[in-house]
């Protein structure tokens, strides 16, 4: 049994693979909790085209810029 809860609702749904569909119909932040683990967030942002996200937002993160990136350089 999993439990989706959002805003004030709670939810309880079969499986995860139905928590996870639940979530991503219900577009809102969420936390899904199973046996032994929780998870939470808006899921379905699973792309980005033309450097934006689903909902228009720029991505513009990139591996490069990291912290851990100016250590490499000095070998």
């Amino acid at each position: 049994m999993y439990k989706v809860k959002y805003q004030e609702n709670e939810i309880s749904v079969a499986d995860l693979e139905s928590a996870m569909q639940l979530a991503k119909e219900l577009n809102v932040f969420v936390t899904i909790s199973g046996p032994g683990f929780e998870v939470c967030g808006i899921f379905g942002v699973d792309s980005v085209k033309n450097g934006l996200c689903p909902d228009g937002v720029v991505y513009d993160w990139n591996k490069a810029s990291r912290i851990g990136r100016v250590k490499k350089e000095r070998v």
